[in-house]
């Protein structure tokens, strides 16, 4: 779980460096907005889980499918404050970069089996 969200984090680096170039710092700022309102409570989710997880060792799908329900709430609640309070906000910026977030669950696997079975060859 920490290997997907260290990728969101890492992808939205990314989009930061890419707006900030393409766009400007305006662009940059919302590109942080966009990944981060997305990559910091998946963050505190799977931080909660690995506590969950040392605490018991019998699963509980009631307990994750809360933290799952907070973790969207938390996005959206972020993405809200963020649009009030910066008026100059580059929207295309902010939501490739929130969607490049979003993708890094489904790009870990991917690059979990081909750019590590890359550098174990090398």
């Amino acid at each position: 779980m920490f290997a997907v969200v260290a990728l969101q984090f890492g992808f939205t680096l990314i989009a930061i460096l890419l707006a900030g170039v393409f766009v400007g710092e305006r662009g940059a700022i919302s590109a942080a907005v966009g990944g981060l309102a997305y990559a910091v409570p998946s963050f505190l989710f799977a931080f909660r889980l690995a506590i969950t997880a040392q605490r018991s060792n019998r699963p509980n799908p009631f307990g994750f499918f809360i933290g799952e329900f907070t973790k969207v709430a938390a996005t959206i609640g972020l993405l809200s404050i963020a649009i009030k309070s910066y008026p100059d906000l580059h929207w295309p910026s902010m939501l490739i970069a929130l969607a490049v977030a979003l993708q890094a669950v489904v790009l870990q696997p991917l690059l979990q089996k081909y750019c590590f079975a890359i550098w174990k060859k090398s």
